[in-house]
């Protein structure tokens, strides 16, 4: 970057901004196609708030907040518009995702790390979660045969080089703190990196993964093992990699399917009452990196519920995935559940006296 230095600032801001149009295509950050509905809505675009009926519990102080608001330095300074939305209430976590289409975005690039850097250093007890694509072309529908193949090369260590490098990018990047999300929703179908295809193969890749990057002189990451909730393709359980190497178990949380009410969600199998008795038995905190509306329109029932949730089993971390159509700040489609979420997370709330 220095010899780019003596170039006129313009010439340096377009070839910045097509660089990171290259990398960092917003829609290929997003958290995958199953979840991606119309893009970002612009802000204060939302009909008037209608109170909702009641207020659920405060989230704990003690329980760091995230909005997923996009993935690139715009992602970035919308939380800061998000935290006047809530009022002035802080949010503490940063969670953004690594694009899966080639091993050399896997890696991390300083246009991503850098930004997030930033953000963390201005504000004392940030924390920063970064989603960890564990195959490239880790959303073009791979078959199971090919996804098997992949699997069995990367528990062999023929990947090892890749997150070798992106751990090293991280501490670079001071970012040696990170929480990554290793090979999320593993359990379903909508990614590469899935497990259903060789359970087995699968959490030995992640071990050797972790081991890479606890290799890494500097780090202290945390590795965090997120399914999505429900059995889905493959129960989760199945592919868990062992108590050595998960710090946390996540879980992704959003509305779905039609018609499942929160109360069902809790009590489903593989769902959020088992999540946190499987952590409890394992002896690890539980996280949730992605939650939000979905299948069921407005419900401020489940977003209640969820909040709720938190309160009673303090998560390391809960964020928020905040574009349609499971947004509340950015999408005009949940103006009473954006309220719920407010009452929550504002400033006269518990969390938001932090």
């Amino acid at each position: 970057m220095r010899l780019l230095l003596s170039w006129p600032r313009v010439a340096l801001a377009v070839l910045l901004a097509a660089v990171l149009a290259f990398l960092l295509p917003y829609e290929g950050l997003a958290p995958g196609e199953r979840h991606t509905g119309e893009r970002l809505a612009p802000p204060g675009t939302q009909p008037e708030p209608v109170p909702p009926p009641e207020v659920p519990a405060d989230v704990p102080a003690d329980v760091p907040a995230g909005f997923f608001t996009g993935s690139d330095a715009a992602g970035v300074r919308r939380i800061a518009e998000v935290e006047k939305w809530l009022g002035g209430a802080p949010l503490t976590v940063g969670h953004t995702y690594l694009p899966g289409d080639r091993w050399s975005n896997i890696e991390g690039h300083p246009a991503l790390f850098e930004p997030w850097a930033r953000w963390k250093e201005e504000r004392p007890g940030r924390l920063f979660v970064l989603n960890v694509p564990l195959l490239d072309r880790n959303e073009e529908g791979l078959g199971d045969a090919e996804v098997r193949a992949g699997l069995r090369r990367g528990a062999a260590g023929e990947f090892d080089r890749h997150f070798r490098t992106l751990g090293e990018r991280l501490v670079e990047h001071r970012l040696a703190e990170a929480v990554l999300v290793l090979g999320w929703e593993m359990n379903g179908t909508t990614y590469a990196h899935r497990c259903g295809p060789d359970p087995e193969r699968w959490k030995a890749y992640w071990r050797r993964v972790v081991s890479v990057l606890r290799e890494v002189p500097g780090q202290r990451f945390r590795f965090d093992f997120t399914p999505s909730r429900g059995t889905d393709a493959v129960a989760w359980p199945r592919c868990y990699p062992g108590d050595d190497v998960v710090d946390i178990v996540g879980l992704d949380a959003y509305d779905q399917p039609e018609g499942l009410s929160f109360e069902e969600q809790v009590t489903e199998p593989y769902g959020l009452a088992f999540h946190a008795r499987f952590a409890a038995a394992h002896g690890k905190p539980v996280s949730f990196p992605e939650w939000g509306l979905f299948r069921n329109g407005d419900n401020p029932a489940y977003v209640r519920g969820m909040l709720d949730w938190f309160a009673r089993h303090r998560p390391v971390y809960q964020t928020f995935t905040d574009y349609c159509p499971h947004g509340v700040w950015a999408c005009a489609d949940n103006p009473v559940s954006g309220e719920v979420v407010r009452g929550a997370l504002g400033a006269g709330s518990a969390s938001g006296r932090s």
